[in-house]
């Protein structure tokens, strides 16, 4: 049976920006530490953490929203990819990350941890970083 979850982040950079780095190999690379191949164009597949994530983007709306069709190499074959839709939402200097995880397989609790060990700390750090 299929579930999700939601989850927020406070990230310490402006919507586009994050928006942006999301959307940008190299950024994206260097926000999360690992290698990640991805565009900001509707259609294209997308990589990350070396080939473990992979996917499409679905829907763009710079700065405000990212849709994209997701799975790990955890995934079995015959399981449906899974859905995030990340909304970016102004506070002040920094943004509100929410993050809709759906239609994940039954081993997919193991993913809001992952969330935010290997997207929200690490964004946070880059960002703190990038404003010094």
């Amino acid at each position: 049976m299929a579930f999700e979850f939601v989850i927020n982040a406070l990230i310490p950079a402006k919507p586009d920006e994050v928006s942006e780095t999301w959307l940008n190999s190299e950024s994206h690379t260097a926000m999360t530490g690992s290698p990640a191949c991805i565009s900001p164009i509707e259609g294209a597949q997308f990589s990350a953490w070396d080939g473990y994530i992979h996917g499409r983007n679905l829907e763009l709306v710079p700065g405000r929203r990212i849709v994209q069709s997701w799975r790990t190499t955890d995934f079995k074959v015959d399981e449906p990819d899974s859905h995030i839709e990340i909304t970016l939402e102004p506070v002040g200097d920094q943004t509100k990350l929410t993050l809709r995880h759906s239609n994940l397989p039954a081993h997919g609790n193991k993913y809001e941890k992952g969330w935010f060990e290997a997207y929200f700390i690490p964004m946070e750090k880059y960002f703190s970083r990038r404003q010094v």
